[in-house]
């Protein structure tokens, strides 16, 4: 029998983290067990048989439960329930979580691995002292760093902001999530749409750079009528943007969070797969869009800002136009170029595949995570 990881995230699971889940059920030499505080509502679908949550609703009892564990790490039949699973090692996504994941950690005395993904590593204190979460991990991330046998980093970027903020070097690893190329892979039988589709999917939050894309886009409508966004994704900035579109855009639709499946179907039909992404006031970044990943799997154009996390993603000129960061006539320029030149959109396109073949296979990229598992235990 495989010996059992405990994949740690407080909310289990946000719609818009289907890499946490993919990668955790790509694992071969290891089990997955998914464990958190609670099931997020609406959230990714997971197997009971191998989910552990302290609390299953949200009344008040279960809230108590959850903010006594927060704060004091007391919590013991979560922790027996846990220790019946006989964990080998605990993987926690997000340092934040890491931290609230360090009682478990000490309960249990197994191994702790961490991955950094982005605003974990690039945030700034004060923005993280805005939530309850983040100012657990103020006070523990010296214990957290002294406890954790590895971070591993989803690119250099987030490998050098953590270096930075004092994470030992000899902890730091990159590797990045890689994406299933049998799923997300071109499909000649799929033509796309005969009108131009630009297609957006992130999280509405401000790194993302939504806001910067709506603007771009009425610059776009002027050369292509016809020219459709279609904005995959939900989040806080959701009114806003719906806004900023209805006073801009003739043609602009929001699809809320979405199955990788209604994803994939949506690459299809697009035209190309837009990446405005910028540094947020909070100094929140991109580690390495998973998006990005999956676009050139399939065979998809991509048009953005050039910047941390998608200049590792991508290859500028080759897989991706990338322009200045907040520059929204050189990002209409980039769009209206690949819409207008086909056979430029298609050698990006097969670049794309290429370069996720050589670099973001799932299956290559859980196996050298399971190497650290491995190293960890020894």
């Amino acid at each position: 029998m495989n010996p059992a990881v405990l994949i740690y995230r407080s909310d289990l699971l946000p719609p818009s983290e289907t890499f946490v889940a993919a990668q955790a059920h790509a694992l071969r030499r290891f089990s997955p067990c998914f464990a958190g505080l609670r099931l997020v509502p609406a959230g990714l679908p997971l197997d009971p048989c191998e989910t552990v949550v302290l609390t299953r609703n949200d009344n008040l009892s279960d809230k108590l439960r959850r903010r006594l564990y927060f704060h004091t790490g007391i919590a013991p039949q979560f922790v027996r329930a846990l220790r019946l699973r006989r964990p080998a090692l605990l993987h926690a996504h997000f340092a934040i979580d890491a931290a609230a994941a360090l009682p478990l950690q000490a309960q249990l005395n197994i191994p702790l691995i961490v991955t950094l993904h982005g605003y974990d590593a690039t945030s700034t204190d004060h923005a993280l002292r805005r939530s309850a979460p983040g100012r657990v991990y103020l006070r523990r991330k010296a214990e957290l760093r002294a406890r954790a046998r590895f971070f591993v980093c989803v690119s250099e970027h987030i490998r050098r902001q953590a270096l930075e903020r004092g994470v030992p070097e000899a902890k730091l690893r990159v590797l990045p999530i890689g994406v299933d190329l049998n799923f997300f892979m071109p499909d000649p039988l799929r033509s796309r749409s005969l009108d131009p589709v630009v297609l957006f999917v992130g999280r509405l939050v401000e790194k993302k750079g939504c806001a910067h894309l709506i603007s771009t886009m009425s610059q776009v409508e002027a050369r292509y009528p016809t020219a459709k966004l279609l904005i995959v994704g939900d989040g806080p900035l959701l009114d806003p943007l719906r806004a900023q579109a209805r006073e801009s855009l003739r043609n602009c639709t929001f699809l809320g969070s979405q199955p990788p499946g209604v994803v994939r179907d949506l690459m299809y039909r697009a035209s190309l797969l837009a990446a405005p992404s910028i540094i947020a006031a909070s100094g929140d970044s991109e580690g390495l869009p998973i998006t990005l990943c999956e676009a050139q799997a399939i065979g998809l154009p991509i048009a953005g800002f050039r910047g941390p996390g998608v200049s590792e993603a991508v290859v500028e000129n080759e897989t991706a136009l990338l322009v200045s960061p907040g520059d929204e006539r050189a990002l209409a320029e980039a769009i209206s170029g690949l819409l207008a030149d086909p056979a430029l959109a298609g050698r990006l396109a097969a670049a794309g595949r290429r370069r996720a073949e050589a670099h973001f296979s799932l299956e290559a990229q859980t196996a050298r995570l399971e190497d650290l598992y491995t190293e960890a235990l020894e």
